[in-house]
């Protein structure tokens, strides 16, 4: 049984939520929701100095208002700060590599992965996080740090010199509405594989593409992208239907023969586990932290091959195609394994991270 103190004001970063879809974005949208279910006693803010939406919010989950006047739109600076003495904000999370300039309050970040500075490449338009995130970890401006999966914190806490008692691995989960959607009559259109995610060098993309492509040459099978700024040019059997609703997204994980996920580098996978939570079939890439989320060398929940091996993807991608039965125990280790994420988990163990933090600050 985990203890907490008593009823806090909590701030949670909300700047993922001005993108429209994105792991970043509904990590913190459900992470917000599954605390003030969780802890109704506790007050939530969703604070940002930018516009968004957030949809069905328990009465304890509040947006805050943003920047006030042209001085509080130095936001992380003094904007941020005011908004949250407005509220009575007693602790700030960072969703998302940030938090204030200024420990005035305790706080919490959380690093997703590492890849920002793995390689540039990966993400162009991150250069400000690359400067500032590691500051705020050495300046102890980030009283703790959460990372998804053990992988990261290791990595983390390699990275940054971070000592392990500052670094605490809290997975994400899938929301309820990712469950196994039975067929709607007879198949419509030819079987397909399945990526979601958005479009970015890590993610493998163009490896995938040709590992289709080779399939496709002896079997009719399609290729459905789903996900922010996938271009790719018209060809035969490829869908790209780019950003779904949510609700649409179950349906296409359930009636996929495979879900398709050979990224070069992950934090958690979260397409992953939401497809298992689906009973839906995955081949993913045998990263480290994807590995640690569909389980261990006991369980086989999904098919690993190399990411770097075109011919390997293909070759599982075509066993799949061919004779899907035989995969059908697959899916039920999926399943099970899904089951042991969620929500409500992931919120009872970030808010002891949060007690953590608010011990920690009283004493330093």
């Amino acid at each position: 049984m985990l203890s907490y103190t008593s009823a806090v004001t909590i701030a949670l970063d909300a700047t993922p939520l001005t993108v429209s879809t994105g792991g970043v974005g509904r990590y913190t949208l459900e992470l917000a929701r599954a605390l003030a279910s969780e802890f109704p006693e506790d007050q939530y803010w969703l604070l940002s100095d930018q516009p968004f939406h957030t949809p069905n919010r328990p009465a304890n989950l509040h947006v805050g208002e943003g920047p006030r006047n042209p001085a509080e739109r130095k936001w992380w600076l003094w904007g941020l700060d005011r908004e949250m003495r407005r509220r009575r904000v007693e602790l700030f999370h960072g969703t998302d590599y940030s938090v204030p300039y200024r420990a005035l309050r305790p706080s919490v970040m959380t690093v997703h992965d590492l890849s920002p500075w793995l390689d540039p490449a990966w993400h162009p338009g991150a250069s400000r996080v690359r400067r500032r995130t590691p500051r705020l970890l050495r300046m102890g401006l980030a009283t703790m740090v959460i990372t998804p999966t053990e992988t990261i914190r290791r990595a983390a806490m390699e990275r940054f010199g971070l000592s392990p008692d500052r670094v605490v691995a809290v997975p994400l989960a899938a929301a309820e509405s990712f469950k196994p959607v039975a067929p709607d009559g007879e198949p419509q259109g030819n079987p397909y594989f399945l990526f979601v995610g958005t479009c970015e060098p890590r993610k493998n993309i163009a490896r995938l593409m040709n590992a289709w492509r080779a399939v496709r040459r002896t079997i009719t099978v399609d290729l459905i992208l789903v996900g922010r700024n996938h271009a790719h040019a018209e060809e035969p059997g490829l869908r790209v239907l780019g950003e779904v609703p949510d609700a649409d997204l179950p349906g296409l994980y359930s009636g996929a023969l495979a879900c398709l996920y050979p990224s070069i580098y992950e934090g958690f996978g979260l397409p992953v586990l939401e497809a298992m939570q689906c009973g839906a079939l995955v081949i993913a890439s045998r990263d480290p932290a994807i590995l640690e989320v569909s389980g261990d060398a006991v369980i086989h929940a999904v098919i690993h091959v190399d990411a770097q091996d075109t011919a390997e993807l293909a070759e599982a991608m075509r066993a799949v195609a061919a004779f899907p039965e035989k995969f059908a125990h697959i899916k039920r280790e999926a399943l099970a394994r899904a089951a042991q994420f969620s929500w409500q988990k992931t919120a009872r163990l970030t808010r002891e991270v949060y007690d953590r933090a608010t011990r920690a600050f009283s004493h330093s």
